[in-house]
C-alpha cells in the first residue's frame, strides 16, 4: 500500500499576504521545515533545521503564538480539514518555508486547487520546483549565501515573479548578473528592502526606477501583522 505523503509544517497561519504581486490578498500561510541555502539575515531561521526532537503534534502548530523550531507533520487531507475547522475564510494559498521546494509540492498544489483554493510557492530558487501548472511562483534568487546552493536557470523560468532582497549595491549587481547569465527576459521582478532602514528603502526605489522593477515593501512589516 502506497504511504500517504505528508509535509513537515512549522506553522500555519491565516493573514495578509505582505509582499509582490499579492500584496494585501488574505491568504493562508504553510511555511514549511528545512532549508539549507543559510542566508545571514534570513528572518525565519528557526525553519532551518528538522531535528526530530521537535516534532510535536499537530495541534500545538495551529495554537504557536511565538516563532520556534518545533513543527508537525500533516497530510493533505488533514490540512484541507485544518482550514475548515479553523473557519479560515482566505481561498490563496502561500507555501513558504524554510525551503519549500525541498519537497514534491504538485500534489498539494493540486489537491488544493481542486477544492477552490489558488496557490502560490516563496522559493530562493536553489531547488527544482515541483508544483502545478497553475501554482503561481514567487522566486526570490539567493545568490552566494553560505549553504553553497547555486540558483537554477529552471527554477527563473518557471518563476511568475522575481522577487529580490536588497541591502546593498552588491544585491542590485548580483541580480542583474544572473539575468544575463541565465538570459532571463520579461519576467515581473520586484525589489524589495532586507530591512525597513531608510538606505536599503531608497536604494530599492531608485533601482526600480532605474530599471523599470516594482517595489515590494514587505508590508505586513509595516502594519504589525504576521
Amino acid at each position: 500500500m502506497k504511504k500517504e505523503l505528508t509535509y513537515k509544517i512549522n506553522e500555519i497561519f491565516e493573514t495578509l499576504q505582505g509582499e509582490g504581486s499579492f500584496t494585501g490578498q488574505p491568504s493562508i500561510f504553510i511555511r514549511l521545515q528545512g532549508c539549507p541555502v543559510g542566508c545571514s539575515w534570513c528572518d525565519t531561521k528557526h525553519t532551518w533545521l528538522v531535528s526530530p526532537e521537535q516534532e510535536v503534534e499537530r495541534k500545538n502548530i495551529v495554537a504557536k503564538k511565538v516563532e520556534n523550531e518545533n513543527w508537525g507533520v500533516f497530510t493533505i487531507e488533514q490540512l484541507k480539514a485544518l482550514f475548515l475547522s479553523e473557519g479560515y475564510q482566505a481561498k490563496h494559498i502561500v507555501i513558504t518555508g524554510g525551503e519549500p521546494c525541498m519537497y514534491d509540492l504538485s500534489p498539494l498544489c493540486i489537491e488544493l486547487e481542486a477544492v477552490g483554493y489558488s496557490c502560490q510557492v516563496e522559493t530562493s530558487g536553489t531547488f527544482e520546483i515541483q508544483v502545478s501548472e497553475k501554482c503561481w511562483v514567487t522566486v526570490s534568487p539567493k545568490v552566494n549565501m553560505k549553504g553553497g546552493y547555486k540558483v537554477l536557470k529552471s527554477a527563473l523560468l518557471r518563476a511568475n515573479e522575481i522577487k529580490h532582497p536588497v541591502a546593498t549595491e552588491q544585491h542590485i549587481d548580483d541580480l542583474k548578473a544572473l539575468l544575463i547569465e541565465h538570459a532571463i527576459v520579461n519576467k515581473q521582478i520586484y525589489i524589495q528592502p532586507i530591512s525597513q532602514k531608510k538606505r536599503a528603502t531608497e536604494l530599492a526605489i531608485r533601482s526600480c526606477i532605474e530599471n523599470n522593477w516594482r517595489l515590494s515593501v514587505q508590508m505586513h512589516k509595516y502594519i504589525g501583522i504576521e
